[in-house]
């Protein structure tokens, strides 16, 4: 996006940005187009203004005629009003909109003084009959207005034809450009750009002709000739057809040694006729320079990613693998020789699974690699590639969670997902069974959190990335990563901060690389920084590197080239983002969602965006997906450091409490919305001061907390490590997760025990027993989740005789009723019945929502109404017991009630044994507490 504010400069017109994500401004103000369907509805109007747009051709173009909900219309009006007034912010109630008028059944777009960059692009590429200096100036000065996909995320049939559209109008300006820069010389600039575009859209002959011609011109005419020999060899396979005359006269006055111009491509031929249709999975593909972070391959941390299609009927998750790096520099050898041993696990050539380790230190461009390779032998694994980040770090990725998260993607329901970690292992190995699947393990840390990740049978191969040099995999053949050479890191050097730069001061760009110490990661950075910095020269960026007083302080387990370039990045920000980027770094998370990146910085959600899409921009924070934002592991704890030096503890502190703060308060939302007429009292929880996301119902604010894991784990162990005053709030949102089953699933149960287990040990640290006899319960209760029994009754002894040194009714009530139900779902009877009628003795009146046995009645319905039925729920004793409560309104306040839930639970239940009467008045007064 700062690309973007650069281009628009300070022009009071309305600049529309359509060339990736939707975008509007006006005087460098940023315009909120809300949701995807509200954009395409913007961008609609936009590109047709001045003229009528029907409201029957909106609803057609965002949901397509088929498609489109009862209420389609009534939402078009809602969207246009909600643009009226975002466009006019200060336009007086009532009064008629500047921006978009109704008329004739439909809108009008009013506002003519209109910067559209798609129009712009548009203009730019349209005359080509100037020199070639001047057609190669102005056509890469269009290409590089683009920002990704054209219209982002934005659904709907319009937008995916305008999008097609778009996407090959910008293949043919770069096809244009090419050609330009091979007349003005360009060749090796040329070669590698065409190579990517031939790569990505085989069928395109004119790539292919350009091709030949730049290498030709290199002098490279044997490479010339194999590329024209893999365009018939693609051709007649893709489309049973020879290439075009243009084509083969191309080839033929090449290998006759002419000089050949590059010819003129009749309209239409550019992709042969019967090519199939741009698919979405290769539109990122097509803009050359599309925005990837200069660190390395884009990761989705935890969850799998899976490509292709298995045998035998059962269809994997179509999601793509992390992108191929646009600019992948050097290491042939490595990717041949990690291919080939790969490829062994074609049928006959190997009896065991295939498995190779590539290992090196952080930065050296491991993950790239793997990906870059994987991206390679799609062809070879017909079914399928999963892809899942380790985390190899503060908290990595548990092997139990990743294995839930892989049987999830293949298919696996909730209710058939094993508890055990070896049982979901052999699940694995049996879905993978005969199968030719890749899977490649990310960022591992050790070979223990390897080794259940493994397939079982011949067929499959793993590739998998890790820091440690010796990781004992059985089987496996390792490849070591190395810094780049020279020649390879002034080559990538010269890829992103131009070619031409580099070879007019050679001694320089080396210098320069050997002070970033020639690893990918450093040079990246650099290269970025100057590709912002076109006007200085290599020598001049370079002396910010020589102060070797600065570069030993920055020593840290051999890494220190990795700080340098850090710091080159870092040095370049002004104050605002230098601290953003400091208070992003303080969260031990792989992710940060918007709204706690907006809670770490203490802004607006919206200020926050456009702080953390600078940083984007800058190079010092990657964005996998709109509205996510990552950090690298060593770019987190550099910034950490610097937080650390240059902030307050308190203000870093406070950050932290900001982001258990909306945790929290998003939580306590949740049981507003599942429970209404029943506020929360604050003798279970305390008032939130935070209002949290607004989330539209449960099921929304139940897949947010399930997708954000990780977040949450981070926040609470941080807090309670290190925030002096957010104990009694970290227990009482781990009580909402636990009690609303807010965790991902039972793959998570460890996870979420553990957290309460922290809870617990940070309560006795501090003195505090009524919240370490709460985390106790939490922790007990999620035991009962799961059918651990043995660890719920530990827990709940616990948690009583803290109570009891505090004498807290409400907790001898609630954990002694939860431990009178464990006691007899496992059959000791008696012992059930006395540990009853003592939490008998502490109901209070069941009519007063803020007693023990009103809390409990609360605790009930809010499980019903979200946690029930969701996994890890529905399991022996929870759901069901919470069913009676919400039932009957009433605490479990008599023993008989206990006995005759606990016989059902245990399967000891014996019919006859007292009257209907008696069985009803049981099934009256059952209930819990939590």
């Amino acid at each position: 996006m700062r690309g973007f504010e650069q281009a628009q400069g300070p022009s009071k017109n309305l600049t529309v940005r359509l060339l990736g994500p939707v975008g509007a401004r006006r005087g460098g103000e940023r315009i909120a187009l809300g949701p995807p369907q509200q954009q395409a509805v913007f961008a609609m109007l936009v590109l047709r203004r001045g003229h009528v747009v029907t409201i029957g051709q909106l609803v057609e173009g965002v949901w397509g005629s088929t498609a489109a909900p009862r209420c389609a219309s009534s939402a078009v009006r809602t969207y246009v009003s909600q643009l009226r007034a975002a466009l006019e912010p200060d336009r007086p109630a009532r009064s008629r909109s500047r921006s978009i008028v109704a008329a004739e059944g439909g809108y009008r777009f009013l506002e003519s003084a209109v910067d559209v960059d798609s129009e712009v692009f548009a203009r730019e590429t349209a005359d080509r009959r100037d020199s070639a200096e001047v057609v190669y100036e102005r056509l890469s000065r269009a290409v590089g207005r683009w920002r990704g996909i054209a219209l982002a995320g934005v659904p709907g049939p319009w937008a995916k034809h305008h999008r097609e559209q778009l996407t090959e109008s910008l293949l043919a300006a770069r096809e244009d450009l090419y050609a330009a820069a091979v007349d003005l010389g360009r060749h090796e600039e040329a070669v590698s750009e065409l190579a990517s575009v031939v790569k990505e859209f085989p069928l395109r002959e004119r790539s292919h002709g350009l091709l030949m011609l730049a290498l030709q011109r290199a002098g490279r005419q044997a490479d010339a000739a194999r590329v024209y020999d893999e365009a018939c060899e693609v051709l007649e396979r893709e489309l049973g057809t020879r290439p075009s005359a243009e084509l083969t006269e191309l080839h033929r006055g090449l290998r006759a040694g002419h000089t050949v111009r590059s010819p003129a491509w009749p309209v239409g031929t550019d992709v042969r006729p019967a090519a199939p249709p741009l698919r979405p999975d290769r539109l990122a593909g097509a803009f050359g320079l599309q925005r990837q972070s200069s660190m390395g391959a884009d990761r989705r941390p935890g969850a799998p990613a899976i490509v292709g299609t298995p045998r035998g009927g059962t269809v994997m998750t179509a999601a793509p693998l992390p992108s191929d790096i646009g600019c992948f520099t050097g290491r042939g050898r490595l990717v041949e020789e990690i291919g080939a041993h790969l490829l062994k696990a074609r049928p006959g050539h190997s009896r065991a699974v295939v498995i190779a380790t590539v290992t090196g230190i952080g930065g050296v461009g491991k993950t790239a690699l793997a990906v870059h390779v994987a991206h390679g032998l799609r062809e070879a694994f017909p079914d399928g590639q999963l892809y899942v980040s380790l985390r190899a770090g503060s908290h990595p990725a548990d092997p139990a969670g990743v294995l839930a998260d892989l049987l999830s993607a293949l298919g696996t329901p909730p209710e058939r997902l094993p508890l055990d970690r070896e049982e979901r292992a052999a699940l694995l190995r049996t879905l993978l069974a005969d199968r030719r699947v890749l899977l490649v393990l990310d960022d591992a840390r050790d070979a223990a959190q390897v080794r259940p990740l493994l397939p079982g049978t011949a067929g499959s191969a793993v590739l998998v990335t890790t820091r440690a040099p010796h990781l004992a995999v059985p089987g496996a053949r390792s490849f070591a990563v190395d810094i780049f050479a020279e020649a390879e890191a002034v080559s990538l050097l010269g890829t992103l901060a131009g070619a031409a730069r580099v070879a007019a001061e050679p001694e320089a760009a080396r210098d320069l690389v050997d002070s970033c110490g020639r690893l990918p990661l450093a040079v990246r950075i650099v290269g970025a920084r100057l590709a912002a910095l076109p006007c200085q020269g290599l020598r001049a960026f370079g002396a910010r590197l020589t102060d070797t007083r600065v570069l030993l302080d920055e020593l840290s387990h051999g890494d220190h080239m990795v700080e340098s370039a850090f710091r080159l990045g870092y040095d370049a920000l002004p104050p605002d983002l230098a601290r953003a980027f400091r208070f992003l770094s303080l969260l031990d998370t792989p992710d940060l969602p918007l709204p706690v990146a907006a809670a770490l910085l203490g802004t607006e959600v919206h200020t926050a965006e456009d702080l953390a899409e600078a940083l984007v921009d800058a190079g010092m924070l990657e964005s996998p997906a709109p509205g996510r934002y990552r950090l690298h592991d060593l770019l987190r704890l550099y910034g950490r450091g610097h937080a650390e030096s240059m902030e307050r503890a308190e203000d870093r502190t406070e950050a932290l409490r900001r982001v258990l703060a909306l945790l929290y308060g998003s939580a306590v939302h949740v049981a507003h919305t599942a429970l209404p007429d029943n506020t929360p009292s604050p003798a279970w929880l305390h008032p939130a001061d935070h209002t949290g996301i607004a989330f539209e119902d449960t099921d929304q604010a139940r897949t947010w907390f399930r997708a954000e894991h990780a977040v949450l784990t981070a926040a609470v162990e941080q807090s309670l490590a290190s925030v002096p005053d957010a104990l009694r709030m970290a227990v009482d949102l781990l009580m909402l997760i636990a009690v609303c089953s807010l965790f991902p699933s039972r793959g998570h149960y460890d996870e979420a025990c553990r957290l309460a287990g922290s809870a617990a040990r940070r309560a006795g640290e501090a003195g505090q027993p009524e919240y370490r006899a709460r985390a106790l319960h939490t922790r007990a209760w999620l035991s009962c989740l799961v059918g651990n029994y043995a660890a719920a009754e530990a827990d709940l002894r616990a948690a009583l005789r803290w109570a009891e040194a505090t004498n807290s009714h409400q907790r001898l009530h609630m954990s002694g009723v939860l431990l009178a139900l464990v006691l007899r779902a496992t059959g000791r009877v008696q012992e059930s019945e006395v540990t009853m009628a003592r939490a008998e003795r502490y109901a209070g009146d069941m009519d007063n929502p803020a007693s023990p046995a009103g809390l409990a009645r609360f605790v009930a319905r809010l499980h019903v109404a979200v946690g029930a039925d969701q996994p890890p729920s529905g399991l022996p004793l929870m759901t069901p017991l919470m069913r009676q409560v919400d039932a009957h309104g009433t605490s479990l306040v008599r023993a008989e009630g206990v006995i005759r839930l606990g016989a059902t639970l245990s399967g000891t239940a014996k019919s006859g044994d007292r009257s209907q009467a008696e069985a009803e008045d049981g099934a009256r007064t059952s209930g819990q507490g939590a």
